[in-house]
């Protein structure tokens, strides 16, 4: 049995991968299953699976929570890989946090809250993993991870290295790892001093007009559109009446129009025409194209 046929079953050894649906994976709780599915204990086993896709010409695709991903009905033609706990490891130095790219982000913002160092309270509310959140530059409340980072540790083909900040080319969602294809590994971020009493205050803040402002109670994607150049692309559907627009299970949130939202039963498809319906609509009266900030993969079933 070769490297890939074994991928097929699970640890149990009795389950094939085809039962690894991605919708378990992903925050919008849709998407069909992977052909292959694994996830590493360490950097040395991530490396020996991209590896060995690259020389099998199966295409790889690295998530972390899942939480800015759409991934189609049909699943996932190729090796799905996922940075889960054993990639989750958050070490202190000084006023540095080292967080590898499974550790949730919401979780690396109360580390430094403990730990009395500001910079991250932005991010306590975030949904999504380091990996995923320094890949395109998450950011939320006018803070952005670019804003705090040293270096990145990446995987760039079979090279493991660590790229500073300056070399990074953060910008809105944006950077050099998303063009070069890199792999996150990690990322050290730089956080100031603070009082932790003060840093809980504003998290409790963000916290609160999160749950005020968005629909946390149904699964979501975040934020479904990138923010156009000189407007909110909320304001935006909103201002075109789209707001709880329906398409099966899929929903324009009545609360905040720029979720989409999985009222139960949602499909992929449900949710791409859901997008394209607002798109149109939105282009049709305002003239702004709005652009997913949501990564789409996968093919329809």
């Amino acid at each position: 049995m070769d490297f890939f046929e074994r991928l097929k079953w699970t640890n149990d050894g009795n389950h094939p991968a085809a039962c690894v649906t991605l919708d378990k994976f992903t925050t919008l709780r849709v998407g069909g299953p992977a052909d292959y599915f694994a996830e590493p204990a360490n950097e040395e086993e991530l490396l020996t699976l991209v590896n060995a896709a690259r020389e099998a010409g199966v295409p790889v695709l690295l998530i972390g929570n899942g939480s800015n991903l759409l991934v189609r009905d049909g699943g996932f033609r190729g090796l799905v890989i996922r940075l889960g706990k054993a990639f989750s490891a958050i070490t202190q130095k000084e006023n540095c946090l080292y967080a590898q790219a499974g550790a949730l982000l919401s979780t690396m913002a109360r580390h430094a809250q403990e730990a009395s160092l500001t910079g991250l309270e932005f991010a306590q509310g975030i949904p999504g993993s380091v990996g995923g959140g320094v890949y395109m530059n998450a950011g939320a409340y006018g803070g952005e991870l670019g804003q705090l980072i040293e270096f990145v540790r990446i995987l760039d083909g079979d090279t493991i290295r660590d790229i500073p900040a300056d070399e990074m080319q953060f910008s809105y969602r944006h950077t050099r790892a998303m063009d070069e294809q890199w792999i996150i590994l990690g990322a050290q971020f730089r956080l100031n001093p603070g009082d932790p009493k003060e840093i809980e205050a504003a998290m409790r803040d963000f916290a609160a007009r999160r749950r005020e402002k968005q629909p946390l109670e149904f699964p979501s994607a975040g934020s479904f559109f990138k923010r156009p150049a000189g407007h909110f692309a909320g304001a935006l559907i909103e201002g075109a009446g789209l707001k709880g627009l329906t398409v099966g299970g899929a929903q324009v949130s009545e609360k905040h129009a720029g979720f989409l939202i999985n009222r139960g039963g949602a499909t992929a498809s449900d949710i791409l025409e859901l997008m394209r319906q607002v798109q149109t609509a939105v282009m049709e009266k305002t003239g702004v194209e709005l652009e997913p900030e949501v990564r789409i993969v996968g093919e329809d079933a």
